[in-house]
């Protein structure tokens, strides 16, 4: 969290300082884009995603290592008003992460202690986006919404637990997210670099069939946070 927070400081630092620098008149690019009632693009990225744990009683915490993965997806924006557009981000959200667990004595052997979970999401966000004036070729935005989200790899159905070696979750949790970006338009297109913040509403672990089970026993709720950094073709 404190890394997401220290590349938003980042990013308003940099618009302050080159705000006298926008100011100035300048010949704009594609004056007429932003009057279209729909537009539409596409976009790739990467994304570091991790767990939050919620425990029944206190223990060492469950770590999280986590790499980076990648999104890659398309863009449909229907605008409002000068001001406002509803948004959606369909697309396809690849990710994995490590859980490395203290040592237990209900545990057989090391390799117990660690559980891969890689996560292939089908994401399909809604979305208001908030856009300020144009200056010249740049418009920063603000984005809120939710999305729906299938986990193609979640294992939900598998009758196999962690006691085969199976680390299960949910297949549909449901995700709210916020975002920041910067439209920049240039000479043929927009191009919209935008961090984006995601967080899950609901409890994405399925327990083991054991209710002392070392790895889901003593867990209360468990929820995906993260951050994509996306590049938007428009």
């Amino acid at each position: 969290m404190r890394t997401y927070i220290a590349i938003i400081a980042l990013v308003l630092s940099f618009s302050t300082v080159h705000g006298q620098w926008l100011s100035r008149a300048r010949v704009q690019n594609d004056q007429n884009f932003d009057k279209k009632p729909i537009s539409w693009g596409y976009y790739f990225g990467i994304n570091s995603m991790d767990y939050n744990f919620d425990y029944q009683t206190d223990q060492e915490d469950i770590q999280v290592e986590r790499s980076v993965g990648f999104n890659v997806g398309i863009v449909g924006d229907l605008r409002l008003s000068e001001f406002i557009s509803i948004r959606t981000e369909p697309g396809l959200v690849y990710t994995q992460r490590n859980l490395m667990y203290a040592p237990d004595a209900r545990f057989d052997s090391e390799n117990d202690l660690l559980r891969e979970v890689p996560s292939t999401y089908i994401y399909l966000p809604l979305a208001l986006k908030f856009n300020t004036r144009r200056l010249n070729n740049v418009r920063p935005y603000v984005q809120l919404g939710v999305a729906a989200v299938t986990n193609l790899s979640s294992n939900e159905k598998n009758p196999d637990d962690n006691f085969a070696g199976q680390f299960r979750t949910t297949s549909s949790p449901f995700f709210y997210e916020m975002a920041i970006g910067v439209e920049l338009y240039l000479y043929y297109f927009k191009f919209i670099p935008s961090l984006k913040g995601v967080f899950a509403m609901s409890d994405e672990l399925v327990r083991d069939n054991s209710p002392n089970s070392p790895w889901t026993g003593n867990i209360n709720k468990m929820q995906t946070r993260g951050v994509f950094l996306n590049f938007t073709f428009q």
